[in-house]
């Protein structure tokens, strides 16, 4: 395999992997950048790195520096070298339980804050209005629990690496009770 072709499928996997980054929230660039440094498997320069992504020096700044940011890109410097050199976290486990651990349950947990805030409220409204606010509660509570099943799940995938099913199974075997 040339060069020219190599560097067609490294471009190629590496846009593929910018768009799942994108689905999940980041830069398609981010990454292509983290690809491209993982497949090419040695340190590379922010210069090396602009070359084979055919993009500027500042996008290749700004993404290196939410890279690493996100400890999924480390830089290190060279004896007599004044450049920085950029390598890739090859652990990809370990980059994804980080972003499931301050990402995905940051965001359950800031929802079960506003259901659980929520329910307080509705709680205290006046008698007239308890009958609806109850009906409101129930199914806040229903969004909780839910949520609190995903935390659950979350939590096992980041710390054992796979998740007990049971507690979801529970909770659509509920959903599914109260429907028949």
């Amino acid at each position: 395999m040339s060069l020219v072709d190599e560097r067609k499928l490294v471009f190629e996997v590496a846009d593929q992997v910018g768009g799942l980054m994108e689905f999940w929230g980041f830069k398609r660039v981010m990454g292509r950048a983290w690809t491209t440094l993982y497949l090419h498997g040695e340190a590379m320069t922010a210069a090396e790195l602009c070359e084979r992504m055919e993009i500027s020096t500042g996008a290749a700044s700004t993404t290196l520096t939410e890279l690493e940011r996100w400890g999924v890109v480390l830089r290190t410097r060279r004896s007599g070298d004044r450049r920085d050199f950029f390598t890739a976290e090859n652990d990809v486990w370990k980059m994804i339980s980080r972003v499931l651990r301050e990402r995905e349950i940051l965001l359950v947990d800031r929802a079960l804050e506003v259901f659980e805030r929520a329910q307080e409220d509705l709680a205290h409204v006046p008698a007239g209005e308890r009958v609806r606010a109850q009906a409101v509660m129930a199914r806040i509570e229903k969004l909780a629990e839910l949520a609190r099943v995903g935390r659950a799940l979350l939590t096992g995938i980041i710390e054992r690496g796979h998740a007990d099913l049971a507690p979801l199974m529970r909770f659509a075997s509920a959903l599914v009770r109260k429907r028949a």
